[in-house]
Parts: structure tokens; sequence; C-alpha cells
């Protein structure tokens, strides 16, 4: 059998494995299908590359630019991806499997894409909050900033997701526009490499990019610089390895680490067997124990139920169990596929066997030999005493294992999903949302995420085992500490936060984004008559005044119904500590302010999507003046045909008060 070679991809070349190449067996049949592994590659040409060619090809682009471009390379992926199926088969994962990997996989990317188009700016500084009053006047501001790292992003990846592992690092890092040299564990390199081929041939990525190492990274970690970072997915004892390295800490490198986590699910008290809760109980479970034959980082390790429940949980899982077919992860009968090699079930075998000491195997069959690859039953235990235990709590094993333990009430059961010393997610099904508040009360400090479920959720949910690209993925102590995906959170582990102070104008030029406070620019026409191309930042129009009368305040409130004493009853008005007698409606204000500045003919201008940000400052009453101002305040494109403009609108009084204040919305036309 010719053994497929796997290569690595360093500074542009495709470099093959050489004699320091390890074996790499299928998962299915047992025999060494692959090697993978080059000794003399060299990462200091690797690092070097990416610094040089790979960050300022990237940091040329725009967030937007680089969103689209993280679309393309999803679809690319997403036309491809059968090859991808074809190949992972032999990794032991079945096809449900594949859509959680390589579907999984391209679908964060696509997320990522349309984050950064919606949320970022098209530009290269990426405004974090509000801008900071320093100064009486406002002459002296401040504003946090984030800009790009100039350094890499080293992504060393779990076996478990060949292709979900890698994106879902890449995506956010090319984002944030820093090249990334990918590492996946060799036991499923090959599908990772044919995943980074299908990307380097579309032509989509800039030269350095991305690159490959197939094997071991030798000595790069001891090369880093404060620009690069280590993101890294695995055991607890190689994070700790790596993330102990004294030049890492010497240097105060970035790492980002996800690691073992006893994951558990709690069958809430008020879940009885009769419920929709228990039978979608006992479905998460068994799916968790099942999917990927059990290796995901976020699987159930740990059920937690009422004491009185217990007996009716193992009997309903085990029932359920036994009705999934294991076997050839290519046969589309088949729900579980083997594990990813041989050494992975006996260390599985060997874990379980120490969970074994403290809790009873109440189903499995430790001795499943039907096929020659790394096929195993699913197992469970039962732990009586889960109070005095500690290997239950403390041992992954990293395969289709979980632990049944019953809990007296709920601070009982807070109190043994927290001996798990912190998990990436503990899910809990409940139909009592007291139950829910007092969970996260009590274990929210340990858990990276918390999901809820119950009958009003289940058909839409996505289930407790899948970490999606909007939301944080990670979790403290034993769980590594760390965070990645969480939409635009995602992409500022790759940038550096900077505190920006100054004059409006500055923090204006810095962040593309006009300042109150900043130069205005006279528009040489109504900007509503301008185009998205046409209009530019900190452009400006000051309206004619207006006088508000008691007659406009009345016709509002019998227009629209809105009554509200205080625009109605002088008395009543005075008596509120906010009001001297009866004022304008706020709305009216809104109303009348765009009344003075809209240009009612048709123009670029489409359409009005919203207004963020509305503050009454101070009220008017009749005999009070209003005028407006109107500032381009920042411009993103949306598509081929139109963008979003933000226009900062502030109506002031006959003495020049600020009395109201608010960004408005409009699609503005590229064209006429």
């Amino acid at each position: 059998m010719t053994l497929l070679q796997i290569n690595s991809f360093a500074a542009g070349a495709w470099v093959a494995p050489n004699a320091g190449a390890r074996p790499i067996e299928n998962a299915v049949t047992g025999e060494v299908m692959a090697e993978a592994g080059n000794d003399s590659l060299d990462v200091a040409g690797m690092l070097y590359h990416a610094r040089k060619v790979g960050g300022p090809n990237l940091r040329k682009l725009t967030f937007h630019d680089r969103a689209r471009m993280l679309k393309a390379l999803a679809a690319h992926l997403d036309k491809h991806k059968k090859a991808l199926y074809d190949l992972s088969f032999a990794t032991g994962a079945t096809q449900a499997d594949h859509l959680i990997d390589i579907d999984g996989g391209i679908g964060t990317m696509f997320v990522f894409a349309s984050k950064g188009r919606r949320e970022m700016p098209d530009g290269h500084v990426y405004i974090d909050g509000e801008v900071e009053q320093l100064s009486r006047n406002g002459t002296f501001l401040g504003q946090h900033i984030c800009t790009s790292m100039q350094g890499v992003a080293v992504h060393i990846n779990a076996f478990n997701f060949p292709v979900w592992g890698m994106l879902e690092k890449l995506a956010p890092t090319l984002l944030a526009g820093v090249p990334a040299i990918v590492k996946p564990a060799t036991a499923t390199c090959y599908v990772t490499e044919l995943a980074v081929r299908l990307m380097l041939d579309s032509g989509i990525l800039p030269e350095g990019a991305l690159q490959l190492v197939s094997g071991g990274i030798g000595d790069m970690l001891d090369r880093l610089t404060l620009q690069d970072m280590v993101s890294f997915t695995g055991s607890a004892q190689t994070a700790l390895k790596l993330r102990s390295n004294p030049h890492i800490l010497k240097n105060s490198i970035r790492f980002v680490a996800e690691q073992d986590s006893l994951n558990a699910s709690i069958l809430g008290p008020d879940a009885g067997p009769d419920t929709p809760e228990f039978d979608l109980f006992i479905k998460e479970v068994q799916r968790e124990m099942t999917a990927k034959a059990g290796q995901k980082c976020t699987a159930i390790r740990r059920i937690l139920a009422p004491e009185s429940h217990v007996e009716a949980v193992i009997d309903a899982l085990s029932d359920r169990l036994s009705k999934t077919v294991i076997g050839d992860p290519s046969n589309p009968k088949t729900r579980m596929g083997a594990l990813v090699s041989g050494a992975q079930k006996r260390d599985v075998l060997a874990k379980a066997a120490i969970i074994g000491t403290e809790a009873t195997q109440v189903y499995g069959n430790n001795d499943f030999h039907d096929h020659k690859g790394a096929f195993l039953t699913p197992m469970v235990f039962h732990c009586e005493n889960p109070d005095s235990a500690e290997r239950v709590h403390d041992t992954e094993a990293f395969g289709p294992v979980s632990t049944v333990m019953g809990y007296r009430d709920l601070s009982h059961a807070i109190r043994l999903v927290n001996k798990g010393q912190g998990s990436l997610v503990a899910s809990v099904i409940t139909q009592d949302p007291a139950v829910a508040r007092e969970v996260v009360l009590g274990a929210g400090a340990y858990h990276g995420r918390l999901y809820f479920n119950n009958r009003d959720s289940m058909k839409e949910s996505t289930g407790h085992g899948s970490p999606l690209p909007h939301m944080v993925h990670g979790g403290p102590g034993r769980a590594g500490g760390g965070e990645e995906l969480g939409g635009v959170r995602g992409v500022m582990h790759y940038m550096q936060r900077t505190a920006i102070q100054g004059s409006p104008d500055i923090l204006t030029a810095i962040g593309g984004t006009w300042v109150d406070g900043a130069i205005e620019k006279p528009a040489p026409a109504h900007p509503f008559t301008r185009t998205f191309h046409e209009v530019q930042i900190g452009e400006t129009i000051h309206t004619d005044p207006r006088i508000i009368t008691r007659d406009d305040i009345e016709h509002f409130a019998d227009f629209t119904g809105d009554t509200f004493y205080a625009h109605m009853d002088e008395d009543a008005a005075k008596r509120n500590p906010f009001f001297p007698g009866r004022v304008a409606h706020g709305y009216l204000l809104l109303s009348f302010a765009a009344g003075l500045f809209v240009e009612p003919n048709e123009g670029p201008v489409l359409a009005n999507t919203g207004l963020d940000s509305l503050r009454f400052m101070k009220p008017v009453q009749a005999g009070d003046t209003i005028k407006v101002r109107l500032t381009v305040k920042m411009k993103t494109p949306r598509n081929e045909e139109y963008g979003e403009v933000r226009w900062h609108v502030t109506l002031t009084n006959q003495d020049a008060e600020k009395v109201a204040e608010y960004e408005l919305l409009t699609m503005n036309a590229y064209m006429r």
C-alpha cells in the first residue's frame, strides 16, 4: 500500500516528509495509511515569511476586504467539501460528524465574514467603545482603539476537528490582519492538509497569509516575539508544557489555551421522567456521548440528576445507547464511528479504569472487537458518592464515556458541577426560570458557557456541545482560562488595544469616525443630495431655527394619543422635578428636526434605517426654538449598490444649549 505523504507548506513552498516522519493509521482499519513530519523544516524562515510578507499583505486590506476574502474562502471550501468528507472517513468520523467538523468550520468562516462586514469598519482601525470626556470643554478626549498585531499567530490544534479546529481560529486571525502558521495534530493532519491545499490553490489568500506544519514545530516557540501569539487546543498537560516555555513567559507572548474539560449536564429538579425535558435530557446526553465517538472538548462527561431519578436516567440512557449503530463510518446506517487511533482507544480505556475506581460501570462492552479499528461502545458509569469522589471530577476519558451521579437539591448539584474546577460548558435541562437563575449565580464563574434548554426552545436549539461563532468558546481553570470565537471578540485576540488621547480632530483622523468637537466641513450641497462616495466624514449643515408653540404640543398629543401629563397639565408638570412646566414631546422634537434637515426630493438617500444613542438633555417649552446640526459621522459600505451613512444629529435651543442628540442611520446609493 502506498502511503500518503502529508506535506507542510513553508515560506511559499510545499515540503515533503523526511526521515523524521511519523506513521499515521487509519482509524477504521488500524492500518498505517500516511506519514507526516519533517525535522528539518526552516521554522525561522516560516516566521520571517509570515511577518515580512504575509502580515504586510494582509494589513494593506481593510476589515471589509478581509471579510470578503473569508467569504470567498468559505464558498470555495463549500464547493469542494465532498473531497474532505471522503478523506475524513479515515479518521473514524461519520457523515453526521463531518457536518460538525467540515460544514461547521465552513459555516464559522461565513459568520466571521458577515460580522466583519456588518460590525467592523471599512478601514484599518477598530474603535472599542465610546469617546471618554477627559476635559471640561471637550478639547482633550480619550478613546480605545484596536490595531492589527504585527507578528504571526501560531495555531496548535487538536486531532478531533481537523477542519473546524483550524477554521474557527483562522477566520478571526485573518480578519484581524494577522498571518497564521497552522500546526494540526499529526493523527488527522491529512484532512487539514487537504483543506489548506484547497484554500491556497484558490488564489484567494495573499502570499504569506497561511502556512502549514504537518508534524512537529521544532523550536518555533523559542523564536516568537511580543507581536506573535499562540493559540492551543489539546490536553492540559501539553498546554502547561507549552505555556511554561521560558521564552513565552519572559516576553509576555500571548498564549490562549482550550484544554481538558469535565463538562456536565444537569437534569433540573422539575424535569421528571414523564416530562418533555427528561426525554430531551437523555437525547442530549446520548448525542454528546456518540458524536465524534465522544471525542469532543464539549462532550458531556458528568450526568447530574435528582437522586430519585438516577435509576430512570440510567435505564433510559442505556436503552437509547443500545440502539446506536457502531461501525464503518462511511456506512449511512452507522451512528458512531471509531476513535481516531488505537493509541487513543487505549488511553480512553485507561482513563475509564481510573473512573471505575470510584464508580460502577452500568453500560458498555469494553472488549468490543467487531472491527480491527479503534472502536469502542459507549460506557456509562454510576457514582454513588460524588461528594467524596475525586477521579470522576478530574479525569477526562476523551471518548464515549460519561458518569451518572445523583444530587439532593439544586445547591448540591451546583457544588458537584463546580468540582470540575472549570469547564467549557454545562447544560441545564429545565422549564423553571428560577432554576436557571440559581445555576447562573452559583456556577457561572466556573463555566465559559451555560446552555439551557426545554420544551420551548428544543426545536431550534443548537445542542449542548455546539460552540457557535457568535458566542465565546473557552472556560476558566481546568478548561484553560482562554476564549475563542464570540464574534468580534475573537478578532480582538489578534489585535492590540491602545488608549489614545488627544483633540477631537486627532481622534477623528485616527479612527475615521467624526468626533463631536472636530472641525466641521461645510457641505457643498445638501448632503442628502450627495451619493455615498461623494459625502465626506465631518460634512455638516446647520438648519434654520423653528419655534415650538403650544398648538404644536397639543396637536401632537391629539394626533398621536400621547397625552402624558408633562405635556398637557401645567401644574402636574411643575410638580415633576425634571420639568419647569408643560414641555414638548421628545418625539415631536425628533419629528421637527427631520423636517428641518431632510431634503424631500428623490435622491441618493434610499431609506432611514433607524437611530442610535438617543438622549433628551434639556426640556423644551412652548416659545422655545430649536435648530439642528447634521454631521456625517461614519460611512460603511454594505453591498454593490449602497452603503450606510451614520449621521450625528444635535438639537440646540435658542441659548445654544443641547436639548437632544442622536445618531441617524441612512442607506445611501453609490450612484445617482
